[in-house]
């Protein structure tokens, strides 16, 4: 073979080289994953005091795998804007009434950094009494006392989703005080899916709301039922875990004393909380990816919902 057609074939053999290495870089799966976010609640297992926690304390995992962390911020300075509505069942007897001061003072008591939206549940939907609003007082002044029928509240789990899709995105903190009985009177009660609990947890997680709750007898028969109670309470049990949110409730029929030790808890709750930024598996389509966030700080517990929208790959 000659010196020129040595060089051709050399130069023709570095070129397939180069294409099948360019090509093979294409098929590559992208590295890293898709940015999400979610507010976590650190909530101390005694007292009120929470450790220090570091982003390097914070784990996310989904399944046996482990997601980066990329943001752990404080929501505090200027990253503490909390949009919060109080939606209470229009539905409930009127023992509601006593508590109307504990609500308001709760409304009154939030920083300024606040915004606070009073709504009711009546028919099927989300009736805004007063839009979220940084006058605290002004929103105070919307709270009255229920209806008091059983029936106008249709479903609680409706007026949730009304609200929550109702809700501009923005760049606040999402959460939403239930208070309600959790009785769904539009399915079977005693059965372990209802599937509009389902859509308002659905809804409530593609949107980052976190949803607590406290649990208030509805009016007539409903009220002092303890088989209805017992599933409505635990309606309202699966809906704030999953969402990240906190569910007050004594595990009877009767109404509270009080509410005010249920808003103490949930203000210092507000008060420890924080932006969570992470990269989750990347899948084909965008949906809820389900995982879960910890630390191994010692004497605190990392509150989340337990599953979180993520965008498809670009």
């Amino acid at each position: 073979m000659n010196l020129s057609r040595l060089l051709s074939v050399g130069l023709l053999g570095l070129a397939v080289w180069v294409y099948s290495a360019n090509a093979w870089g294409q098929q590559e799966p992208p590295t890293g994953g898709v940015p999400a976010h979610m507010v976590v609640t650190a909530e101390p297992k005694h007292g009120n005091e929470v450790p220090t926690i570091s982003q390097a304390d914070v784990m996310v995992m989904e399944g046996k795998d482990k997601d980066t962390v990329t943001d752990w911020i404080p929501a505090q300075g200027d990253h503490a804007a909390l949009e919060l509505f109080v939606l209470l069942d229009d539905g409930s007897s009127f023992s509601l009434g006593r508590q109307l001061d504990d609500i308001k003072h709760f409304v009154e008591g939030q920083p300024a950094t606040a915004k606070i939206g009073i709504a009711y549940m009546q028919n099927g939907i989300a009736r805004v009494e007063q839009n979220l609003t940084s006058d605290h007082a002004q929103a105070a002044k919307a709270l009255r006392l229920p209806m008091g029928i059983r029936g106008v509240n249709a479903s609680p789990y409706f007026s949730l989703s009304d609200l929550v899709k109702r809700w501009p995105a923005d760049n606040a903190r999402h959460e939403v005080i239930m208070v309600t009985d959790g009785i769904d009177p539009y399915y079977g009660i005693g059965d372990l899916e209802d599937p509009y609990l389902d859509a308002a947890i659905d809804d409530s997680l593609r949107a980052g709301v976190i949803v607590s709750a406290i649990y208030n007898p509805g009016v007539g028969h409903f009220g002092h039922d303890y088989w209805l109670t017992y599933w409505g309470q635990n309606y309202l049990a699966e809906l704030t875990d999953m969402t990240g949110g906190e569910g007050y409730y004594l595990g009877m029929t009767g109404s509270p004393v009080a509410f005010q030790p249920y808003l103490n808890d949930l203000a210092q709750r507000l008060q420890h909380q924080y932006w969570l930024g992470f990269l989750a598996k990347p899948e084909k389509k965008a949906g809820l990816q389900r995982v879960r966030v910890g630390t191994e700080v010692k004497g605190v517990d990392l509150v989340a919902a337990r599953q979180v929208y993520v965008q498809a790959p670009q």
